[in-house]
């Protein structure tokens, strides 16, 4: 092994926390993991696992947007109380048993 460097950074407390219980349940410490991420980064020349965004992936803004409208689709619709929600239910449940 080369000359070796101290490497510091700013982490979550809890997230550390949970990390470093995972990794002793594998056998290995922290400082060992990272050494295991380093080394694998070298071995294939980048990130050792995908960063991918899904196509499903919402940004936060469109949520917003999708929950401004679905309030404004719903601002008009008279509000009932749990009685009759459970008469609606009942009676869509009644409906499918025929």
């Amino acid at each position: 092994m080369g000359e070796q460097v101290l490497i510091q950074f700013r982490a979550d407390k809890k997230l550390k926390q949970e990390v470093t219980d995972i990794y002793e349940q594998l056998g290995i410490d922290l400082p060992t993991a990272f050494r295991m991420f380093m080394k694998r980064s070298k071995q294939v020349r980048g990130i050792p696992f995908d960063l991918i965004l899904s196509e499903d992936t919402i940004t936060r803004t469109d949520a917003l947007k999708a929950f401004y409208e679905a309030r404004k689709q719903t601002a008009d619709i008279p509000e009932m109380s749990l009685e009759e929600i459970n008469e609606e239910i009942k009676a869509a449940r009644a409906s499918r048993k025929r």
